[in-house]
Formats: structure tokens, sequence, C-alpha cells
């Protein structure tokens, strides 16, 4: 199957924010190979001029074209990296070995195994710490110039395919490079959902394990649709986020006084409040909606847990006075806080987890 792009009438149109050292790194491999890439930069609609411009920029679509020309005039797709040619079709054939794994953890470890059957020369490894898993490249070869694009290339290739198979963004704790920040660092903020960090052993990134847990929902029929156009993957972020609702619980148990606002939560997820907003709603749920499932939550636990007079654990749940509490207790839990004290066996119902909770 040949990459067979829509019509694009001119492609340097639009925003030019991709480095021209990654075309550059292109070029390499059309010498390592005894290729002329004029025919590529032509498509392109890249001047060879601009391959010495150390600012220079070319747009997405032209990254595109170029890559795409690339991969199946020389039939690697992996542009020069490797002792090797990995031919035409082989990155889809990655694709189709994982899209019938139940949950992500086991398309990604099907990823890192199929993977060592195409080249040994760039091992991906799959590692799951406590609540963060950590996805690794280990190099097995000296990979000289393009080094840099392949590092970077291999991460988003994988990252783009996992977002996609989950149709869920996947936020970063961590991400990884083994070699000084390049000129065009800033770059990698546009690629990367996460920290970038520069000069570190290895290149890898870090992840919530709970992501690993989600369910493909792609089928073969949308694989072999993102087939015909898979290269934008390595370069778009999804917006959309599966766990988010998951991520906000975790941030409003983990700082109940810090983070009272919108704005507050955005920032520290990296999204504006009207994206938070909307995404939450998107998911059938809202702020509000979380902060009172929280706060009925403790109240319950201080319910169960303690002796404490109703108007203390008003105030401890962000009440100012017990009325409002009384009231707000019943809109969540249908019964008073005296009726759930009383009743043990309620509370157990309401507390996640209650009927496994000993605790006096």
């Amino acid at each position: 199957m040949r990459y067979a792009l829509p019509p694009i009438p001119d492609p340097a149109r639009g925003i030019a924010a991709t480095p021209v050292a990654f075309i550059r790194a292109i070029v390499a491999a059309y010498r390592r190979y005894g290729a002329d890439p004029a025919d590529a930069l032509a498509r392109a609609r890249i001047a060879p001029a601009l391959l010495h411009d150390a600012q220079g920029r070319v747009t997405a679509a032209q990254m595109e074209l170029m890559s795409a020309h690339a991969m199946q005039e020389l039939d690697d797709e992996a542009l020069g990296w490797f002792s090797r040619r990995l031919p035409w079709g082989s990155y889809g054939m990655l694709c189709r070995a994982s899209i019938t794994a139940p949950d992500l953890g086991v398309a990604l470890k099907r990823w890192c195994r199929h993977h060592r059957l195409l080249t040994g020369d760039l091992l991906y490894g799959l590692d799951c710490d406590g609540s963060l898993a950590t996805l690794a490249l280990e190099e097995r070869c000296e990979l000289g110039e393009l080094r840099e694009f392949c590092l970077l290339t291999s991460l988003r290739y994988v990252l783009g395919y996992a977002s996609w198979a989950v149709d869920s963004a996947i936020p970063l704790a961590q991400v990884n490079f083994p070699f000084p920040a390049p000129p065009h660092a800033r770059v990698y903020e546009l690629l990367f959902p996460g920290p970038v960090r520069f000069g570190a052993p290895q290149a890898a990134f870090s992840f919530d394990c709970a992501y690993l847990d989600l369910p493909l929902c792609r089928d073969e029929a949308a694989l072999r649709a993102m087939l015909q156009r898979a290269l934008p993957l390595t370069v778009l972020r999804y917006r959309r986020d599966r766990l988010l609702a998951q991520r906000l619980r975790q941030l409003l148990r983990a700082h109940p006084e810090e983070i009272a606002s919108a704005e507050l939560l955005a920032a520290r997820l990296s999204m504006s409040a009207r994206t938070l907003h909307r995404q939450l709603l998107e998911q059938g749920t809202s702020l509000q909606a979380l902060k009172d499932e929280l706060r009925c939550e403790h109240a319950l636990h201080l319910l169960r847990r303690t002796q404490k007079p109703l108007k203390q654990i008003a105030q401890a749940v962000g009440f100012r006075n017990e009325k409002s509490f009384m009231r707000a207790f019943r809109g969540w839990t249908g019964m008073t806080p005296g009726m759930a004290r009383a009743s043990p066996a309620a509370i157990n119902k309401q507390i996640p987890g209650g009927e496994q909770d000993s605790g006096n």
C-alpha cells in the first residue's frame, strides 16, 4: 500500500514550527543510501537552501510529505537509523499486532516485543514501578548524526499510537533524552505533553500506570483508515483525556486546601480552565460534581470513623454552618448525617471500598 495524501495545494502554507534539522536528518538517510533527495524536497516544496538555515522551519504538511516520500523511495520506514532497512509497512505491522490487545498495557508490551523482530539496534522496554509506568529505549548501536531524530521519533511513534488506540491524551510525568538540549529544544514542548529533560541516561517517558488499564477502542477498519495517514500521529497531540476526572480526584485529595479554583487545577494539568470544563462536560461530569463527590466521601469517613459533632464535620468538609452541610449531605446521599451515622451499613455502601474498611 502506498502512502497517498489528499491534494495539498501549497504544503508550505500554514505555521512553520518543525525544525529544518528534522528535514536534514531525512536528507542524511538519502545520503546513507546513495540516493538523491531532490524529488522529495521538491514534492514537499522545501528549498534546498533552507537546509543550511540553522533557524529554518517547515510546516507539518511539508514534514509529512517529505517523510512519506522518503520512506517509500528508500523503502525504509526507519529512514536510515538502523543497520538494516525497515521496509514500508513495518510500523503498520506493529500496529496490527497490538490492535487486538484487551488494554493499553498489553498493547505496549506487544509493541516492545514485536519491535525486536524488526531490529535489535533499538529496543523498547515497558516497566511499571508503583504508580508510574516508564517506556524506555535501549540503544544497541551507534546512531551517529541520526540519533536525535531516531530517538525523538521512536518515542513519538509509540506515544501517538497509544493515544490513538485508547482515544485519549496520555499526560507524561517526565520525558528524558540522552543528549544535550538542541537549538530547537522548544519544539519538544509541542511534541510531548510533559516536562522534558535533556542529558538523561536514556530516552524514555513516564506516565500514570492507570492508563495501562484503559481498553483499546479501535477496530481493524479504524486502523486501516489511520494507516492511510499515520504520520500526523508523530506531531499531533491528543487533547481529550479519558482519565481527566480521575486525575482531578487525585489532585483534589492531595491538595484540598491549596487548589480551590478551576484556574489553579487547570494550571496543574497544563490546560486552560475553559478546556478543563469542556472536557469534563464531555465525560458527563463537572468540577463542582467532583468536588461534591470528594466532600461527601470525606464526610462519610468522618461519620464512620469519628464521633465528631456535626458542626465540626461540616467545617471539615468546607461548610460554614451545620444547616448548609445537612442540606447538601441529604442531596448527595438521600439521608441525613444522623441517619448515616446510625447506620454503618448505609455508610459502607456510600464509601468506595467501605465494605473492607475496618477503621474505628
